[in-house]
């Protein structure tokens, strides 16, 4: 498959388009969660989304990712369709599941998106099944499991390191390090600065430790681990060093504990802005081209929105389907 990086103006110019497309598509789920529209809970991507754009650029469709509660941004750079995302957000019935589900358990088999999970790590023992999965089918294909670093102080956590490092499953743990499991900072809840010691410490898994607000940094990095385990190397843990802009989840009167001057200074290092200073100061495409991208990336939320504004809700009947027992 024709690798998206091969023309590096095209290959910068998409990593934005998909960047801003999952910042657009946030802003707007959380105006529409706050206005009463959109039922449940969400948990916004904001300010991360060079690790989702970055490691699924170097994906093959036929790879798989599984994601976790602030997975909105995993579905959209894996090519899941805005329509049906914003639909199953709004618990509409033409979303990916038929509006049961909601904004924490989005997948596309399709696409290789194999879910997100509210349960925190619950993600990791799916990923290694995958994995083996892939390992049995033959084949390179790999997978690629979203966590934070609070995921990391979970039994699955260690179950699946071990797992994977003895059997050499095709395996990449993205840690998405944004440094405080809703307001406890990661410091204190491992003992480490970098979590990425207890994959390399305790199960002899590579580990790399990349900024997660630089999405060149992303993709590359991911490029070269993705190689290595396409190539039968196994496992490789990576963990991305980024900041979530919003509080854990959008919930009026919930206190953000992080310092405020933190929060300020990591919006200073926003991923998006990183990136258009460098296609404006190379010369790779003009403001007036940045704009046009916007509008174009406004005008599919709105398409998006109004498709599920515009769609039914399951009824009381549609609760049966899809249950399995035995």
């Amino acid at each position: 498959m024709k690798s998206r990086m091969e023309n590096k103006r095209e290959d910068l110019v998409h990593l934005y388009q998909v960047m801003l497309t999952i910042r657009r598509f946030e802003e707007r789920v959380v105006i529409d969660y706050r206005s009463g529209a959109i039922p449940g809970i969400v948990h916004s991507y904001i300010g991360q989304e060079a690790v989702a754009t970055g490691v699924c650029t170097n994906l093959r469709l036929d790879d798989r990712i599984v994601s976790n509660h602030r997975g909105h941004g995993h579905c959209i750079a894996k090519g899941a369709d805005l329509n049906r995302m914003m639909a199953e957000i709004y618990g509409r019935k033409t979303g990916y599941c038929k509006g049961k589900g909601g904004s924490m358990h989005i997948a596309d088999f399709s696409i290789g998106m194999l879910g997100a999970n509210g349960i925190v790590a619950a993600g990791l023992p799916i990923a290694a099944g995958a994995a083996l999965a892939a390992q049995l089918e033959g084949g390179d294909r790999v997978v690629v499991l979203f966590f934070g670093d609070g995921a990391t102080n979970e039994g699955e956590f260690h179950e699946v390191l071990n797992l994977a490092s003895i059997w050499k499953l095709p395996l990449i743990f993205a840690c998405e390090n944004n440094l405080y499991s809703v307001n406890t900072p990661v410091q204190y809840a491992t003992g480490l600065e970098h979590v990425s010691e207890r994959a390399t410490g305790g199960y002899g898994i590579p580990g790399v430790i990349v900024d997660g607000n630089d999405v060149v940094a992303v993709y590359e990095a991911t490029k070269k681990t993705v190689a290595e385990v396409r190539a039968g190397g196994g496992p490789v843990f990576l963990e991305f060093m980024t900041y979530r802009w919003r509080g854990h989840f959008e919930a009026p009167g919930i206190p953000d504990l992080r310092p405020a001057e933190e929060l300020e200074a990591w919006k200073g290092k926003c991923p998006i802005a990183g990136l258009e200073r460098i296609l404006l100061e190379n010369g790779i495409v003009s403001r007036q081209t940045l704009e046009e991208i916007n509008v174009q990336v406004m005008q599919r939320i709105e398409n998006a929105v109004s498709y599920a504004v515009e769609s039914p809700f399951p009824a009381p009947e549609d609760a049966l389907e899809g249950v399995f027992s035995s």
